[in-house]
This record gives C-alpha cells, sequence and structure tokens, in this order.
C-alpha cells in the first residue's frame, strides 16, 4: 500500500500574497524630486489655422545642448554657471545693443509707467536625443532663474517688496513686463557642436 503525501493548504497563500503587496506598496517612497512645471497653452481649436511666426533673428536667443553635454549659446560654448547672466543680458537688452532684442516703449501702468522691455524675445533650447536629463534639467533651471531674478528685482524696485508678497495683479504687471518666453525644439542628433 502507497504511503500518502500530506498536502500544504494554499488556499490562503493568495490573500497573504496580495496583503504583502499592499503592505510594499504602502510603505515604499518613490523619488520624485525631479521634473519641470510647466502650464502648457490651450490646445488649438480645429477650425482656426496654424501660422509660421517669423522671429527676427535679433530677438531669437539660441541654446543647445549636444549628447557630450556641452552648451552653445548663440553659437559660443558657454558652462551653464554662465546661462543665467547671458540670459538676463538677452532679456534685458539694458544698452539697447543691436544683436540683442528689440526695445518696444509701453505703459505698464502705476507704479512701473512707461519703459522699454524686449517684448518680442524668445530664448529657444535645442538638445540633442542623446543629452542626459540632468544636463537639460540645469540648462532650464538656470533659465526660469534668470526670470525669477528679473522679476523679483523689479518687484524690489516699484513695490518695495519681493515679487512672491505682491497681490496677483501686481505680479500680473511684472509678468508682462517680463515674460517667460521659452521654447523648446525637438531633440535632434547634433553630436558634438
Amino acid at each position: 500500500m502507497a504511503k500518502k503525501i500530506p498536502q500544504i493548504n494554499a488556499s490562503s497563500m493568495a490573500d497573504i500574497s496580495f496583503l504583502l503587496l499592499i503592505f510594499f506598496l504602502v510603505t515604499t517612497s518613490m523619488d520624485v524630486n525631479q521634473g519641470l512645471a510647466r502650464r502648457l497653452p490651450a490646445p488649438i481649436p480645429p477650425d482656426q489655422k496654424v501660422e509660421d511666426t517669423d522671429i527676427n533673428k535679433r530677438n531669437l536667443m539660441v541654446v543647445k545642448i549636444n549628447s557630450e553635454n556641452q552648451l552653445m549659446v548663440q553659437g559660443e560654448l558657454t558652462s551653464v554657471k554662465e546661462l543665467r547672466a547671458k540670459a538676463k543680458e538677452f532679456i534685458l537688452n539694458a544698452n539697447n545693443e543691436e544683436h540683442l532684442p528689440a526695445l518696444v516703449e509701453e505703459d505698464f501702468g502705476a507704479p512701473i509707467g512707461k519703459v522699454k522691455y524686449t517684448k518680442d524675445h524668445v530664448i529657444s533650447v535645442q538638445n540633442d536625443v542623446d543629452t542626459q536629463y540632468q544636463a537639460y534639467l540645469d540648462v532650464q533651471n538656470e533659465l526660469v532663474a534668470a526670470y525669477n531674478e528679473l522679476r523679483e528685482e523689479c518687484a524690489k524696485k516699484y513695490f518695495h517688496m519681493g515679487y512672491n508678497e505682491l497681490e496677483e495683479e501686481q505680479q500680473k504687471q511684472i509678468q508682462k513686463l517680463y515674460p517667460q518666453k521659452i521654447s523648446e525644439a525637438e531633440p535632434k542628433n547634433y553630436g558634438g557642436n
């Protein structure tokens, strides 16, 4: 007579596995400290024609990042540390230089009044398909920091307080003076600059 082999009751194994899965999902933390906060433009209505906009070369600052994470600004090899200052110089054009964006005078209301600013400037960021994400983030952070510094300086100059302390209407005045115009081109294969 054959000896019976006792079997293990596995009916509760699925329940235990499910409880362990839930436990690990709840207790595991994900590292999500990187990313870009961007407000996307509203979708274009289907009946509206899309027209190509001609941008005066003088109003365009081209920032390229190649596959080796090297940065070229307006054709010059540049470090990320220098990018913020170059962006601020481009956005301001304080000395009305010919190679920087054209200045336009506009009234921004009290207390700012009539000011000349670079209304049509655009910063174009172009990266290689092999650019590291961290290099891309560093460039984006420096460009956004340039706008933030200009807005902060403007708030202190005209309102005598920090930009984040201003009321919404006052912030809109400053945003109109320093509109954040960063254009992102589709990644290409640049190789070495």
